[in-house]
């Protein structure tokens, strides 16, 4: 947690008296419309991430509105102001797309600096996409105001001959068409019906999977992480977050003391239920490490042992996130967990009850004629999907997501590319056969910079019917919506000199996640002759956002932070 060398400006220090030198401050809080009475009410920042740049945002503005108006009904004077979003749907696969883990710490610094600059007494965060949650809950950690984050919503799925579409149908039809395994035509429609209107990509994605993992550290109300963006209820969530937000501040209930160790524990283990993204490992190391809080890789796989992924969600699955809310949401996920001993029920939430207070009324038990959620003794698997995998190859650990798989392990040659658009090059191009190993190098946060996902050559790898032949490996990261034997996160990365770099094409790599290995055939010596002839790269970039990220950015097995 942020420690200012002095408390920051409240409420009270703004009261009305003659002559003191808070005079200028009142006179332009009175130029947006406060009155006498309003300054002894708490002032609450609306950080508000609205942008018509994606349809997971687009429709945020709305929430912010409903917010407002319960904010200033319990109380409170709104303070809107707005911050950033990458869309990393329409990024994937560009040079753009280094910019969008570089937004998280972007939107953080944003926050932060207006909530501090402006000494608000507390802050609702509205996001919509992969970046604004992650982001908020940084700057919320860091600040320690009395805060409630705000989930914009799902989308809801894209329809196309009685199937569920999602914008990783789209990634995948391009690998289908490519080889020629559908008509161009039908790859026009999946292009064309897989994204319906406002919300988050679909499935258990990157988005969904942070929205849950927020309801489940208590920083969002139960039951809001699931709901579809254009629903009437999403809005009634919003507005009820504003009303919960300002009993926060009246009870003086704080982020500390809401995101403790036991809080992230149960964010791990309900995102292991879930089947959620691998981008859910970097986020939380990063929001814990905000807030002070010991959390480590390692304890990412210790959780997962014990955990079984109750839900069949895509990308592996068959259902998407507003079939999940339909039969219960997170709520009836982290009900059964509590019930089997695996959530800590006596964490506070921002409802200023506890999780199980919260859950009490919640039926731990699936409905009956779905298949979302399956019983506790009839998992989907029986332990999480998300395994840390270390070796030769990623002393610092590497994350594989092993959901969906016909077999977790593989050895084969090396087969090497220097960044994610050579890789889609020869996958398109056909040269990657059954048994090879893809590495896709130099694209951690410091060497790409800023860590890309590589959704469009593993969507191009199952486009091509390689998904259980072929693994791939990076020192960047994955999508949500990545499936198949990949292994990203790979530290140290390419960038610093990590095992990584120093391959040479051919060499055998094995990747075992049953062992939680991942290893390449050589030996310390040959290491070392390598590590003595090796030379980094020239930085990518010189000046500007990338550059001052690649100067800051520590390592992905730390969350990929900047500070």
């Amino acid at each position: 947690m942020s420690d200012p060398a002095t408390p920051p400006l409240n409420r009270r220090s703004r009261v009305v008296t003659q002559g003191d030198q808070r005079a200028p401050n009142r006179a332009m809080l009175r130029a947006v419309g406060f009155g006498d009475d309003d300054f002894v009410k708490p002032i609450v920042g609306v950080a508000d991430g609205h942008s018509t740049i994606t349809p997971c945002n687009s429709g945020l503005g709305t929430l912010s509105d409903a917010a407002e108006v319960a904010i200033r009904a319990a109380g409170g004077m709104p303070q809107r102001f707005g911050t950033i979003t990458i869309s990393d749907g329409i990024s994937m696969g560009t040079e753009g797309m280094k910019c969008s883990l570089v937004s998280r710490e972007v939107i953080a610094d944003s926050i932060e600096t207006v909530c501090r600059g402006q000494s608000m007494d507390g802050v609702l965060a509205v996001g919509g996409c992969d970046k604004n949650m992650p982001g908020a809950l940084i700057a919320i950690a860091r600040l320690d105001i009395p805060s409630v984050f705000v989930y914009g919503g799902t989308i809801k799925p894209g329809k196309l001959d009685g199937e569920d579409l999602t914008i990783v149908s789209v990634f995948e039809a391009v690998g289908q068409y490519a080889a020629g395994r559908i008509p161009l035509e039908t790859f026009r429609a999946v292009e064309q019906h897989a994204c319906p209107g406002s919300g988050s990509c679909g499935g258990m994605y990157t988005a969904n999977t942070m929205s849950s993992a927020i309801e489940a550290l208590g920083l969002s109300l139960p039951g809001s992480s699931t709901m579809a963006a254009e629903d009437a209820e999403k809005r009634d969530s919003s507005a009820t977050s504003g009303t919960a937000l300002l009993r926060c501040i009246e009870s003086d209930l704080r982020p500390s003391a809401i995101l403790t160790r036991e809080a992230f524990e149960n964010a791990i283990t309900t995102v292991m239920a879930l089947g959620g993204s691998t981008n859910a490992v970097l986020h939380l190391l990063a929001i814990a490490q905000a807030a002070g809080v010991p959390l480590s890789i390692d304890d990412f796989e210790t959780i997962r042992r014990k955990t079984p992924v109750l839900c069949d969600l895509k990308p592996s699955g068959r259902y998407v996130a507003t079939d999940l809310h339909d039969v219960g949401g997170v709520p009836l996920v982290m009900r059964m967990l509590l019930d089997h001993g695996l959530l800590h029920g006596d964490c506070m939430t921002v409802t200023g009850r506890t999780m199980a207070e919260n859950l009490a009324d919640v039926d731990g038990t699936p409905p009956e004629l779905q298949s979302v959620v399956r019983p506790f003794d009839a998992p989907v698997y029986a332990q999480g999907h998300l395994a840390v995998l270390r070796g030769n190859l990623a002393p610092e650990g590497g994350v594989a997501k092993i959901s969906g798989l016909k077999q977790t392990n593989i050895t084969g040659p090396a087969r090497l590319f220097e960044s994610e658009e050579d890789a889609m090059a020869a996958i398109l191009a056909d040269q990657i056969r059954p048994g090879d190993v893809v590495v896709i190098r130099y694209e951690g946060p410091k060497g790409g910079p800023g860590m890309r996902e590589m959704l469009s050559p593993t969507s191009a790898i199952i486009g091509r019917g390689l998904a259980d032949s072929v693994a791939l490996i990076t020192d960047g990261r994955f999508s949500g919506g990545t499936y198949g034997l990949v292994v990203g996160h790979v530290a140290p990365e390419a960038a610093v000199g990590g095992p990584i770099a120093l391959l040479h094409e051919g060499d055998v790599i094995t990747i075992d996640a049953g062992r939680n290995l991942i290893e390449v055939a050589l030996s310390d010596a040959e290491f070392d002759e390598r590590r003595a002839a090796w030379r980094p790269p020239a930085p990518r970039y010189t000046s500007g956002v990338l550059w001052k990220y690649a100067k800051l950015v520590g390592s992905a097995s730390e969350g990929a932070v900047t500070g």
